[in-house]
């Protein structure tokens, strides 16, 4: 059985939020509510253009969050000052353009290792637990654990996006990936684009996987079924054992 937590990432409730400017729905009520509903955490990726999360609802989430708060985000000068005075339970770092529509990458850790390296020990100097975005790579692993990072975040669009047509294949890269961070210290979190559909596959081939982000897919589903039972159902999902 899967002991993987759930943590729910709510930029697509911020973004419905900004579409009228007038409040609605209350971010933070919303966070208050997942977590009540079952949700292990809280994810949030406050963009350059504040199209979802803006950088205000950071602190305002950090001091009502009472499971965990993740924040995701490219480690720009505005973005450490928000984070290394927030101080949020754990930070991922995401290399993505200021333009990007969704994260579409990991980080090449041989090539930033110095920079990652830096960012990362201010981080934790802070206490605050890293995880960096990586690609389905066995052997970029090696370049991640030498930043000093906690953990690594799989990123899942490529299994997604092949799962239907052929799971086994679509997650070999990805066990193998995280076999190799886990033989070098390293915890693993993945997310991007998992689902309903995809999730329990991947949590039980890969049951050591410490935490799931999810949101696009998780807040889409609450638009048929509601936020609390969705909440459940993406739990289930994590229980199922075979």
């Amino acid at each position: 059985m899967s002991d993987t937590k759930l943590s729910v990432n709510i930029n697509k409730v911020a973004l419905i939020r900004n579409a009228r400017g007038e409040g609605k729905p209350d971010l933070l009520k919303f966070a208050r509510d997942c977590e009540s509903f079952g949700a292990d955490g809280i994810t949030v990726h406050p963009r350059p253009d504040e199209r979802h999360v803006r950088y205000a609802d950071v602190p305002a989430l950090k001091e009502i969050v009472t499971t965990e708060l993740n924040v995701e985000g490219n480690p720009t000068d505005r973005f450490m000052e928000l984070v290394l005075d927030v101080v949020p339970h754990q930070c991922t770092l995401v290399p993505d353009d200021p333009d990007a529509l969704t994260s579409d990458q990991g980080w090449d850790a041989r090539k930033h290792r110095d920079f990652l390296s830096d960012v990362i020990a201010a981080m934790q100097a802070k206490g605050i637990r890293v995880s960096i975005f990586v690609d389905d790579d066995p052997s970029m692993m090696e370049a991640a654990a030498d930043t000093g990072t906690d953990r690594i975040e799989l990123y899942t669009g490529p299994y997604a996006a092949n799962y239907a047509k052929e799971r086994d294949s679509a997650i070999e890269s990805y066990r193998k990936t995280a076999e190799r961070a886990r033989d070098l210290g390293l915890e693993i979190n993945a997310g991007h684009d998992l689902d309903l559909n995809n999730l329990h596959y991947f949590v039980n081939t890969i049951p050591y996987v410490a935490e799931v982000s999810i949101g696009h897919a998780l807040i889409s589903d609450a638009l048929y079924y509601g936020i609390e039972n969705v909440i459940q159902m993406y739990q289930q999902k994590l229980a199922i054992s075979n």
